[in-house]
């Protein structure tokens, strides 16, 4: 028996995130190094005002009753099992979280904003402000989104009692804004560089004389784009600490292992945890390396808002997969959904939205970082109700951790003899035996995909359930096939 009525993805819409019973969104794991301060809130969608307690919490840690934050401080090494419950006039939800302290962050892939798809250049603190604060009115931050990432443009001149990078003119206190955000339950991340200059050509990690310089490339010595005799890895990592950053993006191309590890030890020394991620994309015969240093690394170049950028890298990830697992992840760059910089003809977005479904869709199965890239004080409701799938996100987040593959693809040849892939099915194992799969139609006009159990190594009736719909679709033998839109994906569980 196969399923083959339709050829449309149904989008379940969102209830608004503080109306009804509560219920605990989020990931089930979360990482924190030994002796740094501890923050975890707890996202919780349900009618306001709501009432939390824990637990089985490590010696060291406290919850808020009222916002759902743990926080405080483990001084050892452990894992502890926290018993997570929260009560509002309509009912009540329980949720286990393990907590394991001492070993890696990023136990699950971080979920959040960047700045650089809707700002660029023009990012500033107020900017950053409005997207914390939509952040928690949209509803994204009840659903388990939580970093407020800053891209390149807030660097001024190195100074301070560190001889760190200060802030630019748009960024008045950097410290006020990381307590702005957090005071809304969410992290802050920033951007920096081990170059004497960013993209943007501001303050970077290093200064003096260019070393190791590359004949071929000192036309871009003038940019400030190569390594200073002077690395200041060290100081800014603290500067960074003492603000309250929780996420550093490090950005430059080609990376060299020197660099990448420097600001490794930094970050671990610096008495915060910090994510640490790898940007502008690596050769993958040193992920080991990637793997063993970041909590994400960029697999790629630039993504831009085109159904050619999104399907060339969604697509071509399989050979990263031994590379992902629960605290170092593989990312196929930020999300182009809702409107971004507009890279083809103003702001807006020129993927359809069945190419943004897609998009998602298979970023949850390949176990990605999720930053949105769009002004989400002005995200739309198709948006909000894509991101806001606490289905596809349990997919993303789910603790096993493993990064989903293709298994099937399907190749036509056109009469010129051009061979093109029509159809592609993506598999994804979770930790408790269900499969995750997307079967996408890469093809100019709808068709009907199907994926077989011989194709998941399961046999007998299986239970079928539509992710986006969030709906049951019925029970099946041998195979189960579903009708898809040009350029679209249905995503499923497979139980």
């Amino acid at each position: 028996m196969a399923q083959t009525d339709h050829f449309k993805t149904e989008l379940a819409a969102v209830m608004p995130w503080n109306e009804g019973a509560p219920k605990i969104n989020g990931p089930r794991v979360f990482g924190a190094g030994i002796g740094s301060p501890f923050f975890f809130p707890v996202p919780v969608t349900g009618e306001q005002p709501l009432t939390f307690s824990a637990e089985g919490l490590p010696k060291g840690l406290t919850m808020d009753a009222a916002s759902g934050i743990i926080s405080g401080v483990v001084a050892k090494e452990m894992d502890a099992t926290v018993n997570i419950n929260v009560r509002n006039s309509e009912g009540s939800d329980e949720q286990p979280l393990k907590i394991v302290v001492g070993g890696r962050l990023a136990l699950t892939p971080p979920l959040g904003w960047s700045s650089w798809n809707a700002w660029g250049s023009a990012i500033d603190e107020q900017k950053v402000r409005d997207c914390a604060d939509a952040m928690v009115s949209s509803g994204l931050a009840a659903h388990g989104f939580s970093y407020v990432n800053i891209d390149d443009g807030w660097q001024g001149e190195r100074g301070g009692a560190l001889n760190a990078i200060q802030p630019n003119e748009k960024f008045k206190d950097m410290k006020a804004l990381c307590d702005y955000v957090h005071a809304l339950g969410l992290r802050i991340g920033i951007y920096s560089t081990p170059w004497v200059k960013s993209f943007l050509r501001l303050t970077g990690g290093s200064s003096g004389k260019c070393i190791h310089c590359d004949p071929s490339r000192m036309p871009e010595k003038d940019h400030g784009h190569y390594f200073g005799e002077h690395s200041h890895h060290r100081e800014d990592a603290k500067q960074w600490a003492e603000w309250g950053i929780d996420y550093l993006k490090y950005d430059w191309s080609p990376w060299q292992l020197p660099e990448i590890e420097a600001m490794h030890h930094a970050l671990r020394d610096s008495g915060r945890d910090m994510i640490y991620s790898l940007s502008n994309g690596g050769p993958f015969e040193d992920a080991a390396d990637w793997a063993r240093l970041a909590n994400s690394w960029r697999t790629t170049g630039d993504i831009t808002d085109t159904w050619d950028s999104i399907s060339t890298i969604g697509f071509s990830q399989d050979r990263w997969t031994p590379y992902a697992g629960p605290g170092h992840w593989n990312d196929p760059d930020m999300l182009v959904v809702d409107k971004v910089l507009g890279w083809l003809d103003g702001c807006g977005n020129g993927l359809t939205e069945n190419e943004q479904i897609t998009h998602i869709t298979l970023w949850a199965i390949l176990a990605a970082p999720l930053l949105l890239g769009c002004d989400l004080s002005r995200m739309d409701e198709f948006t909000r109700n894509l991101m806001c799938n606490d289905e596809m996100l349990a997919v993303n987040q789910d603790i096993m951790g493993r990064q989903g593959h293709c298994v099937r693809e399907t190749r036509r040849t056109d009469q010129n003899g051009q061979t093109t892939v029509h159809e592609s099915v993506y598999v994804r194992p979770l930790h408790d035996g269900r499969f995750a799969v997307g079967l996408f139609n890469r093809a100019e006009k709808p068709a009907t995909v199907k994926v077989t159990w011989e194709e998941l190594g399961i046999h007998g009736s299986q239970q079928v359930r539509d992710i986006w719909a969030n709906r049951d679709i019925g029970v099946f033998d041998s195979e189960f096939s579903m009708g898809v839109p040009s350029h679209g994906a249905q995503f499923v569980l497979i139980k």
